[in-house]
């Protein structure tokens, strides 16, 4: 599985961004959990959110909670991750992930996961 991100970009706080990952080598027929990560510098690795796609199941770090969703495509190859109400803390280079497996929960608190993206940067001043 190979994982590629866009739609990094600059912002100024209380706007928005669209991230998008389009992932190729997967297998729709099997389940996955896709997350999104982020890395500011400096600082470690931080989950912002994930997405199990036996289900659609969701799941947020509390700091997003309210101002970010996650989404596959309707192509389910892509995910997608609609940030609102940016503050500059947001600011950080962003990776998507991806794991085979039956649910995301423990793979999304352990960062766990078998494939990750090269990263796109979001920066909000």
């Amino acid at each position: 599985v190979q994982l590629v991100e866009s739609g990094g970009g600059s912002v100024q706080a209380g706007g928005s961004l669209r991230l998008s990952c389009v992932a190729s080598g997967y297998h729709d027929s099997q389940n996955y959990c896709l997350g999104w990560f982020r890395e500011a510098r400096g600082g470690g690795r931080e989950r912002v959110a994930a997405i199990y796609t036996g289900d659609d199941t969701t799941e947020y770090a509390d700091s997003v909670k309210g101002r970010f969703t996650i989404s596959r495509g309707n192509a389910k190859d892509t995910l997608d991750l609609q940030m609102n109400s940016l503050k500059p803390e947001d600011t950080a280079m962003y990776y998507c992930a991806a794991v085979r497996t039956n649910h995301c929960g423990w793979h999304f608190q352990s960062g766990v996961f078998d494939y990750w993206g090269q990263g796109t940067q979001v920066t909000v001043s």
